[in-house]
């Protein structure tokens, strides 16, 4: 065993070991959310440092020369969880409880608590044989829906105090599942495939099933996004899907119909853009495409509202991808925040369509959520930060360091004052930022 193997070995026996649930032991409250934590207990716990092996270069050490590999290790989270063994792909949160699902490359799933130092361990979800890559919880905490690279999609039910977690239902409809996403407020998800077709299913309690209410075969490419858009009434469901061949289709979830496709050629002005992010506010939806085209889309009529070309003489053509799009809900302030492949965090005015702020980061941005109604923007990037922004002036408030990869999801909790990410060394780190 190598020097290096032995002090990871020894960091990993020194650290907190996360434990399952014991019966005598009371889960969570969610009043314990609400917890003042001192400046004191910010750093009180770190996860483990990975070396990257580079221990055999040059310096000085007697006769032998040795040069000296720096790592910035700083670290300013609150505490860690770091019981997946393979990069967490996916991170989201209870809508009720202090608690996240983490979905990772090692095929594991992971419900544990955020309110705790360190992380309760509350449960391991089971069943899939590849990676977990998305998914979601249903609006009221009830269900929770995981999906992996082999197209399997489990659906899991809550007992009342969410500490207990039993198998509802499962699908494996296609080869390989590229996203999920839950209706806001009713109990419906959408699923998109590798081989562009999107799925919409019912969790009927009542049943205790799930049931199908649509299959679409529009895209001719990987379908690689949704959203629903809510409507008047239960009576109205309607999803907006996005594909790699450069279609937008508008779907009637209850009849399967298409309400408008739009085309590269015809509807695009000739451009052909590989959709691969999708995000809408009221009646317009934004797109964005891995070549850096932006599309504003009036969801009432099917019509192009405006189409920017986001990033001009780059020489890399993979650094133009759009990989996070983020709409500011405040009824005031008018933005869409806009990250890329560069590093670039674009701003714009959604009165105008001008950029207004361009916010730089050192590598490629993963994800961008605004807090709530606010103007606070946070931002995950693959320099292994996370950060909050005030979208208005572009002035960083908050930069959360411990991630020796990079950051590929992450999730936002009490309004923006702690943030969980997810990493790509297979740690996620719990920030409290005020």
């Amino acid at each position: 065993m190598t020097e290096e193997e032995k002090q990871t070995q020894q960091s990993r026996e020194n650290e907190p070991q996360f434990q399952g649930n014991e019966e005598e032991e009371e889960f969570i409250d969610i009043n314990e959310g609400e917890e003042v934590y001192d400046d004191d207990d910010v750093n009180a716990q770190e996860p483990e440092e990975i070396d990257d092996g580079d221990n055999d270069m040059n310096g000085e050490d007697g006769d032998e020369e040795h040069e000296t590999l720096e790592i910035d290790m700083s670290n300013n989270s609150w505490t860690f969880f770091d019981k997946h063994t393979d990069s967490v792909f996916t991170i989201f949160s209870h809508p009720k409880l202090p608690m996240v699902f983490t979905g990772a490359g090692d095929n594991k799933g992971y419900l544990w608590t955020t309110h705790s130092q360190p992380p309760k361990f509350v449960a391991e979800i089971a069943g899939h044989e590849e990676s977990i890559i998305t998914g979601g919880f249903t609006s009221d905490g009830k269900f929770l829906i995981t999906a992996d690279m082999n197209g399997l999609l489990q659906v899991f039910k809550s007992n009342k105090s969410g500490e207990k977690w039993s198998k509802f239902a499962e699908l494996n409809e296609v080869d390989e599942i590229l996203f999920v996403t839950v209706h806001p407020y009713l109990p419906y998800f959408a699923f998109g495939a590798q081989d562009g077709s999107i799925w919409v299913y019912q969790i009927d309690e009542d049943s205790k099933s799930l049931v199908q209410i649509m299959s679409g075969f529009a895209h001719t490419l990987e379908c690689n996004g949704g959203v629903f858009i809510p409507g008047k009434d239960e009576n109205e469901l309607t999803l907006v899907s996005i594909s790699e061949d450069g279609t937008v289709v508008n779907w009637n979830c209850f009849t399967g119909a298409v309400n408008y496709k739009l085309q590269p050629h015809d509807d695009f002005k000739g451009v052909e853009s590989p959709w691969v992010v999708v995000k809408n506010h009221g009646n317009l939806v934004a797109v964005g495409g891995r070549d850096g085209q932006l599309s504003i889309i009036n969801n009432d009529t099917g019509k192009i509202v405006v189409s920017i070309k986001t990033l001009d003489n780059v020489e890399d053509v993979a650094e133009l991808s759009i990989e996070a799009l983020s709409w500011c809900q405040s009824d005031n302030i008018n933005l869409l925040a806009v990250g890329l492949v560069s590093g670039d965090v674009l701003l714009f005015d959604t009165q105008q369509w001008r950029l207004r702020k361009n916010i730089k980061v050192d590598d490629a941005i993963t994800k961008l959520e605004f807090v709530g109604t606010t103007p606070i923007l946070v931002g995950s990037s693959m320099n292994g930060k996370i950060y909050k922004w005030d979208a208005r002036t572009g002035q960083e408030l908050y930069a959360g360091v411990g991630h020796n990869m990079g950051v590929l999801d992450f999730t936002v909790l009490e309004q923006g004052k702690k943030l969980v990410t997810a990493g790509d060394e297979g740690v996620s780190l719990v920030f409290v930022t005020e």
